[in-house]
């Protein structure tokens, strides 16, 4: 995973980096509302949200419905920074896409943390990830760009996430495991210490790892095995 923009815990909305710009939330689903529940919590100002499968100005959790993603294309938003408002099931490229689209077009991406989720000073986190609530990052541990470190999941000391990753809820990840780009770890998956899984790698729900993966890998188990 190569370095980028990253900010360390100190640095995160709400605690010691005031006058963050507004947020557009692209999409409008259940992770969109979580997002706007977190970004209640931490005092941030959510200005609307993007989807094409919603009409303009319909409400959901109270915010409103801008348009389709290319209303932000077409239009002056002024100073606002962007959150990606779904996750992923099983590998797909569909967050990396719009993100790279986003970004291509000079927007920027919010950083988004939970105040329940317990992240060491010594954790950095990459621009536009999602630490959700009770999440637990320790010392060393390191996120990439637009990853999603999912509800009670544990990551122990120097575990390294790659970008658009989904670590899901209830993941644990012992210290020094390694996770590659666009890798997607399900419900409950364990890693056991020092692993390294390649990218686009998808780990089922309630697997094992217990052997490095190469990338592109698809397993499931205990132990887990190629499917």
């Amino acid at each position: 995973m190569a370095d980028k923009s990253f900010i360390s815990y100190q640095e995160l909305p709400g605690r010691g980096r005031p006058g963050r710009a507004p947020i557009i939330i692209l999409g409008a689903g259940g992770h969109t509302r979580v997002l706007i529940d977190l970004a209640d919590l931490r005092g941030l100002e959510v200005m609307g949200l993007t989807s094409p499968d919603h009409d303009p100005g319909t409400l959901v959790a109270g915010k409103s419905v801008l348009g389709s993603d290319s209303v932000l294309l077409e239009g002056d938003f002024g100073d606002v920074e962007l959150a990606v408002g779904f996750g992923t099931i099983g590998v797909s490229p569909g967050r990396k896409a719009l993100f790279d689209r986003m970004r291509e077009a000079g927007f920027r991406f919010t950083t988004l943390v939970h105040p329940s989720a317990c992240v060491s000073g010594g954790a950095v986190v990459g621009e536009g990830s999602q630490i959700m609530a009770g999440a637990v990052l320790q010392t060393g541990v390191k996120i990439g760009e637009n990853s999603i470190v999912n509800t009670r999941a544990s990551l122990d000391h120097d575990v390294c996430i790659g970008d658009h990753c989904h670590i899901s809820p209830g993941v644990v990840c012992a210290g020094n495991v390694e996770v590659g780009d666009g890798s997607h770890l399900g419900v409950g998956a364990v890693v056991i210490e020092g692993i390294k899984i390649g990218s686009g790698s998808m780990v089922a729900a309630g697997a094992v790892v217990v052997e490095n993966l190469a990338p592109g890998a698809r397993v499931k188990g205990v132990p887990a095995r190629n499917f």
